[in-house]
């Protein structure tokens, strides 16, 4: 039984220093829901989620007004989505059907978002993966709450490039379908190497292969409460060292974590099912005050994308994950520092301001928690640049053992430095293109698969 003596002083800081949880994520298995009759397979999704997730959002607002902490989002988790796709292969009207089912259980039960409307293609794709693909801008754009995540690579398997040319096509294809909307939809898509089995952030929350039936995973987001950590540090001592920095973020990280697993484990007990992992993942929103960049500026890094500034990544990170790992046996997820570029208001004006390149934000993604998050492109940028763009944040991730993943929106009819906003948590940015957009279409377009990387050969 957890002590909640240890958690006051973080309490404290929920009213002014925008400590939440970000979100309770329940997981659901919904492979039991498989029919070769596309109508009974909806139905049964349906109800399946009705039963396990019904009352997830009056559990979890009990529990938060308990506590007196905020819980930003209820979500959902199932089990890829490509699995129910295998007795439907080639039916995209399948596909589509499956996703506004989806789209109409968890507003029926009140839930935000559901994520799992996934392939794993990152060694081959059967043809139940290549139905949910094709049917992705169909099926996105017709749903309002429904997230896509495709991984396309692993340390273990190497990259599937034919893969990652396909998803760009349908990611350009979806931008364009809810073009009315600035291509909002591919703000709910995202291309995954090294894909997590238990993330509760979306758009790549899915319930893996190895997960428990029903389980509860708890994001936590505290940004704002780290650099008011390291403010006060600086009003402390003038001139701190960054080792004393690195120390202030990995006791306020370990703080944070309690108390997300307390939460955690309320709203799990309360349902009768088990708890699984809190991530502790400094994911910002759009707010003042609720920054990873101000993180970041405080640490010293006045222009962010500035020399140094994947430095101050790699030791934010860092910190983090050691302040989670001390506070918790059960961290996991995406546990870190997300790079979110329009939801992060610091990030988004470096970006306007053109002291962070889309170039740059590629190197800090070798050591932050994800990858290219939130980042705009031209309307007219090509499926072999944002091809190439997803293999070379893929290639991050399987060499370093790393999770990393893409979710960038092409915006159509928009050019470099227009400005977008999508409003609340998504926020708005400034649009950005490669230094170099093309000369690789010959290697994206022979296909194949990049061969896994020697450090794989580990066991």
């Amino acid at each position: 039984m957890l002590e909640t003596s240890d958690l006051s002083a973080t309490l404290r800081m929920i009213g002014e220093e925008n400590l939440d949880v970000r979100t309770v994520t329940i997981g659901v298995n919904l492979n039991a829901c498989a029919s070769e009759d596309p109508a009974r397979m909806c139905d049964a999704v349906r109800d399946r989620i009705r039963r396990a997730a019904g009352r997830l959002v009056p559990t979890a607002n009990a529990v938060a007004a308990r506590y007196g902490v905020q819980i930003v989002n209820k979500r959902l988790a199932i089990t890829p989505a490509s699995i129910l796709l295998e007795r439907h292969a080639g039916n995209r009207g399948a596909a589509v059907a499956l996703a506004k089912a989806l789209d109409d259980a968890v507003q029926e039960v009140g839930i935000d978002l559901v994520g799992g409307y996934s392939a794993l293609v990152h060694k081959g794709m059967t043809p139940g993966e290549r139905t949910l693909i094709d049917a992705i801008p169909e099926a996105l754009a017709a749903t309002g709450h429904v997230c896509s995540s495709i991984n396309i690579g692993s340390t273990k398997a190497g990259i599937n490039v034919g893969a990652a040319a396909l998803v760009a096509e349908k990611c350009l294809a979806l931008a364009e379908a809810t073009k009315a909307n600035r291509g909002f939809g591919a703000a709910k898509l995202v291309v995954f190497a090294n894909q997590p089995e238990d993330n509760p952030f979306m758009a790549g929350a899915l319930l893996g292969p190895g997960e428990p039936e029903c389980v509860i995973n708890v994001g936590v987001s505290g940004p704002g409460v780290v650099k008011r950590a390291i403010d006060r540090l600086l009003q402390r001592k003038a001139n701190p060292r960054l080792d004393e920095i690195a120390e202030e973020a990995k006791h306020t990280a370990y703080r944070v974590t309690r108390v997300g697993e307390l939460i955690g484990h309320e709203v799990a007990a309360a349902l009768g099912i088990r708890f699984g992992i809190v991530d502790l993942a400094l994911a910002p929103t759009p707010a003042v005050g609720d920054s990873v960049g101000e993180i970041y500026q405080s640490m010293g890094i006045t222009k962010i994308g500035a020399p140094g500034t994947t430095a101050a990544v790699m030791m934010l990170n860092d910190a983090v994950k050691k302040g989670g790992s001390f506070a918790s046996s059960a961290v996991g997820g995406l546990s870190g520092a997300f790079i979110p570029v329009m939801e992060d208001h610091a990030l988004s004006a470096a970006v306007a301001k053109r002291t962070l390149s889309l170039e740059k934000l590629e190197a800090m993604t070798a050591v932050c928690s994800v990858g290219l998050d939130m980042i705009l492109l031209p309307g007219d940028t090509t499926p072999e640049t944002l091809a190439g763009i997803i293999l070379d944040e893929a290639a991050i991730g399987v060499t370093n053992r790393k999770t990393t993943a893409v979710r960038i929106i092409p915006v159509p009819g928009a050019k470099k430095g227009d400005y977008v906003d999508f409003g609340g948590l998504f926020g708005a940015g400034t649009v950005t293109a490669p230094a170099c957009p093309s000369g690789n279409e010959a290697f994206v377009r022979r296909g194949g698969r990049i061969p896994a990387p020697i450090n794989s050969l580990t066991n």
